[in-house]
């Protein structure tokens, strides 16, 4: 009895990603995934629903977030600091975005490091997540597309092909 509550809490807060990811109970969507801040402000609450406190704001429309859990109309989400916690999925939006999680970083014409620079960007940039392939991906910042390395940034998995 102990075991079976002890795995079902297990599978409500989610783990970290595996090599065959699971599907949502709710969505039928793997988990985990990447999904952004639909609203310009949302409550992060320590549990699944409007009884539990708030325990965070996030004021950051678009900022990629990934869902480690659902339960009813929460998703339990992840931050790129690691924050977690329960946000309705009102809030978020299946638009892919990325984070820069580095100091400073040149936006590429071409996925090369030798290809011209198109924009200088700062680490807390988020754009639209465009396409990834191998080890670079391309993104829109405002209107400037061009290639970033993987590496660079917050919002897709290792080896993940977007299209």
């Amino acid at each position: 009895m102990a075991f079976a509550a002890a795995a079902a809490l297990a599978m409500l807060i989610g783990g970290p990603p595996t090599s065959a990811q699971s599907k949502g109970p709710e969505t039928g969507l793997p988990l985990p995934r990447f999904v952004s801040l639909r609203a310009k402000e949302a409550n992060i609450r320590t549990g699944p629903g409007t009884r539990y406190p708030v325990e965070w704001v996030y004021r950051r429309r678009f900022m990629p977030l990934e869902v480690i859990a659902e339960f009813d109309n929460w998703r339990r989400i992840r931050d790129w600091e690691g924050t977690e916690g329960w946000m309705h999925k009102s809030m978020l939006s299946g638009r892919r975005t990325a984070l820069v999680t580095v100091k400073e970083l040149k936006l590429r014409r071409e996925p090369s490091e030798a290809a011209a620079a198109v924009a200088q960007l700062e680490s807390g940039v988020i754009g639209t997540l465009l396409a990834c392939s191998g080890a670079w991906c391309r993104i829109d910042v405002k209107g400037i597309e061009g290639w970033l390395p993987r590496a660079a940034f917050w919002g897709a998995y290792d080896k993940e092909r977007i299209k």
